[in-house]
């Protein structure tokens, strides 16, 4: 178990964990002389004899370091609210219990210190302001503890109850990846590099890689201690010091708020949503993009807030928003974080991470806003998934759920309805029937295309999922016609995709000016006339010309060597069987043989051999060329 303090200055916080544990706190030169605490302390004792090891941590009071005590708050199991019975609730009593609440801490005691100070009447009156005060939060019920860490006048009352807490705390799942927010670095004579920090998720052993830092450095796990005891292995809700070897690693690489994690859950981002809570004692209302301060983990950064339900949020109010922050961090769902204000010095509110991997664009739209509520309304990916999987037409990425959830694949419990669809770029999850629903639009997309354009095949796969302006990344798109592919629900002609019953048919006008094309190709054989004669031969325009043999093209009718001269396809066979047949005398084609065969001048046998290059039929070896025996017009009946 690892307790927190909390309260404010000078109400007797570090006094008390002395009187709990016999240990004296305050060990920094700076803070004996000055007779406050500082920066966050650690102290470790057993409750009772035989009792495992309680981490303390304890946090400064002072206004000045509310940061440390949000590094230090992260990932306890009870808050040890200290209120002094001379002062009473003062301004950081209100801030620590806004933080702790804010920050989902499960339980919390209190303990009205410096009773030896004051008449029994001025006891109860501090206790009915504490029992005020967490009225209208989840701490409602906390027990209240009137004590004197000089006396020792109950002191072991707050003892049983903490051993009570002790044997309720629940462990924590070990079926997700390490994560450890770092809170301490130092070097140790003989040992190298430590890192200290709470384990808030996973289990850690000696021999193991971790990713250090934003730029995700490998180290590995020398040795370890667990609250405070040389151990071979840690889990989550120890306090963990961690020894850690790793090429050119310096201490000045190092910083409190770096994060140790898993190897597969490293994935830092820079837009997360939240479900944001503005706390009720704020002045004036949050508005859209304001600067604030995030802490999540043990780090401190800057970051603007997006509101996503309106413009502004009313104290004491609930909205989803995205933080664009200006450092990456590393969150997981359900991460708690605080707000404070762009100078840092009042807390406003703070969250719980819904999304760490939030979009830039359509982040508004009901569809989103409803991915977001199903997070917000769900503790786990299994309670999540069904109403994720039902309000999604792109798909799901497993590895990104991996890392938004800290759940390893192996782990889930998938809904019955869920698709693994595999694309090209790794597997997506739909929901079944969504999938399926997605293919009659497609369809109709692809019978309206025949419409509008009834000379063509059809469009390539590109060119239909732009016109069916489908919402599917292009992996998943290609997925998707696949298997329509296979089905039979939609045929390929080469690069084009039709309809099973759709025939590409020419228009009247571009059908009589064919039969005057036609007559001219078939006259020029192998030397075919150029666009410009034809469209001198015929009386049109050259542009009309182009365009109508570029249809022809497409529809496999004639094939375009060179800009603007174009073969018949019969006309191509034969080539291409004489070019077989130059190849069955001789494996290596010459160009000057197939110059000879075909009766016409270099340029133009060049510009043809060109061709069959392109299309596959030949590969080139320096002068000569092969036949691909692979290509389809090398296997197709020729002549």
């Amino acid at each position: 178990m690892i307790v927190g303090t909390a309260g404010h200055i000078d109400h007797g916080k570090t006094a008390l964990l002395q009187a709990l544990t016999g240990q004296a706190g305050d060990r920094r030169r700076e803070e004996r002389e000055r007779g406050i605490t500082i920066d966050l302390g650690y102290l470790y004792a057993a409750l009772e004899p035989g009792a495992p090891l309680t981490g303390f941590i304890d946090v400064p009071g002072h206004e000045r370091f509310i940061h440390n005590m949000l590094a230090g708050a992260q990932g306890i199991d009870v808050v040890l609210l200290v209120v002094a019975a001379d002062d009473g609730v003062m301004p950081q009593t209100r801030e620590h219990l806004a933080i702790v609440e804010l920050l989902g801490i499960p339980r919390a005691l209190v303990a009205i210190s410096k009773c030896d100070r004051v008449e029994p009447g001025r006891v109860q009156a501090v206790q009915a302001q504490v029992e005020a005060l967490l009225a209208a939060g989840p701490y409602r019920d906390a027990l209240q503890f009137p004590l004197s860490s000089v006396t020792g006048e109950g002191v072991e009352a707050l003892r049983q109850a903490l051993l009570a807490a002790q044997a309720q705390v629940r462990q924590r799942s070990a079926n997700c990846g390490f994560r450890l927010a770092i809170d301490r670095a130092f070097s140790v004579a003989g040992a190298g590099i430590v890192v200290t920090g709470t384990a808030l998720a996973g289990q850690v052993a000696v021999g193991d890689t971790l990713l250090l830092g934003q730029s995700g450095k490998p180290v590995r796990v020398r040795g370890l201690h667990a609250q405070n005891q040389a151990a071979v292995e840690a889990w989550a809700g120890q306090r963990v010091a961690l020894n850690l070897s790793a090429e050119r690693l310096a201490l000045e690489q190092i910083h409190r708020g770096d994060w140790l994690l898993a190897e597969w859950l490293h994935a830092p981002t820079q837009r997360l949503d939240i479900e944001m809570q503005l706390l009720p004692g704020e002045p004036r209302p949050f508005e859209h993009f304001s600067p604030v301060h995030v802490h999540l983990g043990t780090q401190d950064v800057t970051a603007r807030v997006a509101l996503l339900e309106g413009s502004s949020l009313a104290p004491g109010g609930r909205m989803f928003a995205q933080l664009l922050v200006n450092a990456p961090l590393q969150g997981v769902h359900g991460d708690r974080l605080v707000l404070r204000d762009h100078s840092a010095q009042r807390t406003l509110g703070g969250g719980r991470v819904l999304d760490p991997f939030a979009p830039a664009r359509q982040r508004r739209q009901p569809a989103r806003l409803a991915q977001l509520q199903a997070l917000a309304a769900s503790d786990s990916l299994e309670q999540a998934l069904p109403a994720l999987l039902a309000s999604t037409d792109t798909g799901l990425d497993p590895q990104r759920l991996e890392r938004q959830f800290n759940r390893l694949r192996a782990t889930w419990r998938l809904p019955e309805d869920v698709l693994v669809v595999a694309t090209r770029q790794g597997p997506l999850l739909f929901s079944n029937t969504r999938w399926q629903a997605l293919k009659a639009p497609l369809l109709a997309q692809l019978a309206r295309f025949h419409e509008l354009e009834p000379d063509q095949l059809g469009p390539d796969r590109d060119r239909l999922r732009r016109f069916a302006a489908t919402p599917l990344e292009r992996p998943a798109f290609v997925s998707l016609l696949e298997e329509l592919l296979a089905s039979g629900s939609i045929k390929a002609s080469g690069p084009w995709l039709h309809l099973p019953e759709h025939q590409a048919r020419l228009s009247d006008e571009d059908a009589a000016l064919w039969q005057q094309l036609q007559p001219l190709l078939e006259q020029g054989n192998f030397d075919p006339p150029w666009v410009r004669d034809l469209a001198s031969a015929t009386g049109r325009e050259e542009s009309e010309v182009r365009l109508l043999l570029r249809k022809l093209a497409r529809l496999g009718q004639v094939h375009q060597v060179v800009r603007d001269l174009f073969f018949l396809d019969a006309t191509v066979h034969r080539l291409a069987a004489m070019l077989m047949q130059l190849a069955a005398d001789n494996e290596n084609i010459q160009a000057a043989a197939f110059r000879d065969s075909v009766g016409i001048g270099r340029k133009r046998s060049i510009q043809i051999l060109e061709f069959f290059d392109r299309i596959g039929l030949t590969r080139r070896l320096g002068d000569q060329r092969r036949i691909r025996l692979d290509n389809a017009l090398a296997q197709r009946p020729t002549g």
